[in-house]
């Protein structure tokens, strides 16, 4: 059967419904499109979970603090469909503007502590465009489970927060991060890097891998990560946002390595915003 394509929330919840009637579960993937390898594995591990499929794909403009930021955003929504089909995926929800955000719409999920600091400090109101479009696909689709990258780590957090707070009755999986051959992240802005710039940007994922194993072995934090940031500008960056580490489930700062964190950072190259973090782990000297 091909995957079929819904532009409208009355469409998805007929199809849910049906669905639902033939004792079928169901999951969920939200994306932007521009869809990689990274996309794709989300889809791969949802599959392995549910036997229905949606994948949604909404460019949400609530989530960008930058016009110019929207307008850059790739997109081409037939590429992204030929390869969830390939994928065998159910359902691909692509509403536009005015179904997710209809004449009058006034209402904003904002999920505070979670959504401060790190990328909220630098794209205000960004999280509250986040909880408030996730929270709508999560209620349109009405899924058992749905998947998220762990590369936007602190998204995930928020989303797992929501989904807690507002009792909505949905999993909530983090997939590990999809990374290029030689270690750079897969996201879809990675398409805007120029040639050289491509060739820089994998000192993020170096710079986090190296911290990350000094703080598991002892090293002082405030030194090693004052040392990353340093090492990202030297590799080619231009400004380096933040480079911090956190508490794994809180995102409260820490100093020390006491309890499971996570060195997370952003930072500016080739005028492209790229964000990336690492794993952090008390009682063991990493190997990385």
């Amino acid at each position: 059967m091909s995957m079929k394509l819904a532009r409208s929330v009355a469409e998805v919840r007929a199809q849910v419904n049906h669905w639902r009637a033939a004792g079928d579960n169901i999951a969920v993937v939200p994306t932007m499109g521009a869809l990689h390898e990274g996309h794709l594995s989300l889809v791969r591990a949802a599959k392995g979970r549910a036997k229905r499929v949606i994948v949604t794909l909404f460019v949400n403009p609530s989530q960008f603090n930058n016009a110019e930021d929207l307008a850059k955003y790739p997109r081409d929504e037939a590429a992204d469909a030929a390869r969830l089909e390939a994928e065998h995926v159910d359902m691909l929800f692509a509403p536009d503007v005015a179904e997710m955000y209809p004449d009058g719409f006034a209402t904003t999920v904002s999920v505070s502590r979670l959504s401060e600091g790190l990328c909220g400090a630098h794209r205000p109101g960004h999280f509250d465009g986040v909880a408030t479009v996730v929270t709508k696909l999560l209620l349109q689709t009405q899924s058992d489970a749905a998947f998220f990258g762990e590369k936007d780590y602190q998204q995930l957090s928020v989303i797992r927060r929501l989904v807690r707070d507002l009792d909505i009755p949905v999993e909530i999986v983090g997939v590990p991060t999809v990374r290029e051959a030689d270690g750079l992240a897969m996201s879809s802005r990675n398409v805007r890097l120029s040639g050289a710039a491509r060739r820089q940007a994998p000192a993020m994922a170096e710079a986090l891998t190296a911290a990350g194993a000094a703080i598991e072995a002892r090293q002082p934090v405030a030194a090693t990560t004052d040392a990353a940031k340093v090492r990202l500008l030297k590799a080619g960056y231009s400004d380096v946002e933040y480079l911090e580490f956190r508490d794994a489930e809180t995102l409260e700062p820490v100093s020390k390595l006491d309890r499971p964190a996570r060195l997370l950072a952003a930072a500016w190259i080739d005028g492209v915003r790229l964000i990336d973090n690492v794993a952090v782990l008390p009682g063991i000297v990493s190997a990385r």
